[in-house]
């Protein structure tokens, strides 16, 4: 597989951008392969694979699960185009509660590799939006939390006007980040 990298400022997070071959018949590409990943350092042992699929507007997060249930996850879309975030609950990190963002499409065939000790969410900017995400741990009910999608403090600009927002009232009654806890301590 061959892939590349982009680092970003946050430590573990990067996206990575596929070799993509195209031809008359349409294209192919290795989304995941796991020689190419542990090459490139990344050792995360894939159990699970989920699917969404939402309309515009829809903001789905700020979710993640507590230890020793927390989860890694690698995210890309199979239709559309969304506003992928990940937030930092890593204490002790240069980057501790703040978010990054990058657009996903299936159009740009990017993806977001997540580690654990972040929070997830997505909103969706085309008419409608299929995500794909594979993660290292399995779904705990118990073990899940979140943090409200518009807390001032993190001031996530999701590129949805407010008008327009679709978010489940379970993701409504999230608490606020300096609410949340302290799950995540951070060692090299």
């Amino acid at each position: 597989m061959s892939m590349n990298v982009i680092q970003t400022e946050f430590q573990g997070l990067v996206i990575v951008e596929s070799t993509v071959f195209e031809d008359t018949r349409g294209y192919f590409f290795e989304s995941y392969n796991r020689q190419s990943w542990e090459k490139a350092g990344i050792r995360t042992v894939f159990v699970q694979d989920n699917q969404s699929f939402s309309h515009y507007g829809v903001i789905r997060g700020l979710h993640f699960q507590m230890p020793p249930y927390e989860q890694a996850k690698l995210i890309r879309v199979l239709e559309g185009v969304i506003f992928d975030v990940a937030l930092d609950l890593r204490r002790g990190t240069p980057t501790f509660g703040k978010w990054f963002g990058v657009e996903l499409s299936a159009e740009n065939r990017r993806q977001l590799y997540i580690p654990r000790g972040f929070a997830h969410g997505f909103s969706v900017l085309s008419e409608q939006a299929s995500v794909f995400y594979k993660c290292d741990n399995f779904y705990h009910p118990q073990a899940e939390r979140g943090i409200r999608y518009n807390d001032l403090h993190l001031d996530i600009r999701w590129k949805i006007d407010d008008t327009q927002v679709v978010v489940s009232p379970k993701d409504l009654n999230l608490p606020a980040f300096d609410t949340s806890g302290n799950y995540f301590i951070f060692t090299l």
